[in-house]
């Protein structure tokens, strides 16, 4: 193995040890921690998954649509994608959440006891707190005690209980284990085509990836849907939006491909990737980058706009824990941080990547791809924290088991492309790479 992997294995473990190591010291000094544990674990897998996703989506996209630019590049998402194994492991506690039947991270996981609206009231931080003690306005009352109605769905009442035939825990962690089959499969198979293509010179190869690309982004997009409903969407049963896994599916693209960028950068700066991968192929990765950053900004205004026009009770209360409401007393350490994410996730990366210089000097598109990693992941943070209160909640345990989860993901990405060339050398459409010319 070479130097430059080597470090890069040193360096991604002691990064995995150090960030793993960091969240558990926390949570284990701070009391009653273990639902915020579990939160922000979510936010570090749902996280780590769009990378992966995104790098299948890359792939199989650009056989789909017979790519030749990209050629060249191609070997990196591969790595990500089949990599999709690896992120089926760190879901791991996720299933062993669910399966403990507590409702640690999703109400409706929790056994049903006896009848009635509720059967515990926890309020918004699992605390139990009365409304005399909390200050909450007109409170829905439960036993007695007081919870704020924007909290209303992490107890298990009759609409929760309605939903019952999608949302139950066997057919939570049957469908997880269809998902990563089924993307597993997919990674491995564009994978082991184009390794395989290196050694057999065979381009009927790369004919096959063509031919079934147009099932898999079929499957893909149907799985990656239903798979944001119930990993993320699911944290409120009362709330939906058909929108929701197109909006999952931006953040998951602007952030595999802010980490490729970074990736063949990097790669190219310590010498791993030959010199034929230039500007030219740096400036249409920046191309797409600023491409769905402008989608996700369409799709979140959109996704907005629709719920705040619709203004019914279940879908507002969503956007009130997450700060989205101006309401006398609905304004929150979250309603800032929306703020923060406006212009973070698209109006200031619109203008640093709209230029063509941007994209083509490796340091400053470098620059946006660290802000995009970065804003991709609040954004998760905003997506899922919020259901412990109305105090942004980012520490120790947050960022490390982000960190952790994500150097466990690269670990097994640097053990792939260890495997073989970092570049496709036999693909048919390699001369079209090499030739590659923006206009």
């Amino acid at each position: 193995m070479g130097t430059w992997r080597g470090r890069l294995l040193g360096g991604t473990v002691l990064a995995a040890v150090v960030g793993l190591g960091a969240a558990g010291a926390q949570a284990a000094l701070t009391p009653g921690s273990y639902r915020r544990f579990m939160l922000a674990y979510l936010v570090a897998f749902a996280f780590v998954l769009s990378l992966a996703l995104g790098g299948l989506f890359f792939v199989f996209l650009q056989h789909l649509t017979r790519a030749g630019w990209s050629v060249l590049l191609r070997r990196l998402p591969e790595a990500l994608a089949v990599n999709i194994v690896v992120v089926a492991l760190l879901f791991m506690p996720i299933a062993a959440s669910v399966l403990r039947g507590q409702g640690e991270i999703y109400p409706w996981a929790r056994e049903a006891q006896g009848h009635g609206r509720t059967i515990e009231q926890t309020g918004p931080e699992g605390t139990g707190l009365k409304n005399a003690e909390t200050g909450w306005g007109d409170a829905a009352v439960n036993h007695g005690e007081a919870v704020d109605p924007s909290y209303e769905h992490q107890h298990l009442d009759e609409l929760t209980l309605a939903k019952r035939g999608w949302l139950n825990v066997p057919g939570f962690v049957g469908r997880w284990v269809g998902y990563f089959g089924l993307w597993t499969l997919c990674g491995w198979f564009y994978w082991r085509n184009s390794v395989r293509q290196d050694d057999t010179e065979d381009y009927r190869r790369t004919q096959t990836m063509q031919r079934v690309s147009g099932v898999v982004a079929v499957l893909f997009g149907f799985t990656l849907t239903f798979a944001a409903w119930d990993l993320l969407m699911s944290l409120n049963p009362h709330w939906y939006s058909t929108i929701f896994g197109v909006y999952y599916f931006a953040g998951a693209v602007v952030g595999s491909l802010s980490l490729l960028i970074l990736l063949v950068l990097g790669l190219k700066r310590i010498g791993a990737l030959p010199a034929t991968i230039n500007t030219e192929h740096q400036h249409d990765l920046g191309k797409l980058l600023f491409a769905f950053v402008f989608f996700w900004g369409y799709i979140a205004f959109s996704q907005y706009m629709l719920l705040w026009y619709g203004n019914i009770p279940e879908e507002i209360f969503w956007l009130r824990v997450r700060g989205m409401s101006t309401a006398t007393g609905s304004v929150t350490e979250w309603s800032y941080f929306a703020v923060m994410m406006l212009f973070g996730n698209f109006l200031i990366p619109f203008a640093g990547l709209l230029s063509r210089g941007a994209k083509r000097r490796a340091g400053v598109l470098a620059f946006w791809a660290v802000w995009l990693l970065v804003m991709h992941w609040l954004d998760l943070v905003w997506l899922v924290m919020p259901e412990l209160g109305p105090n942004v909640t980012i520490g120790a345990i947050e960022i490390g088991l982000t960190v952790g989860l994500s150097s466990v993901y690269l670990l097994g990405v640097w053990l792939t492309l260890g495997r073989g060339s970092l570049v496709p050398v036999h693909d048919p459409r390699i001369s079209e790479s090499l030739a590659f010319e923006n206009v």
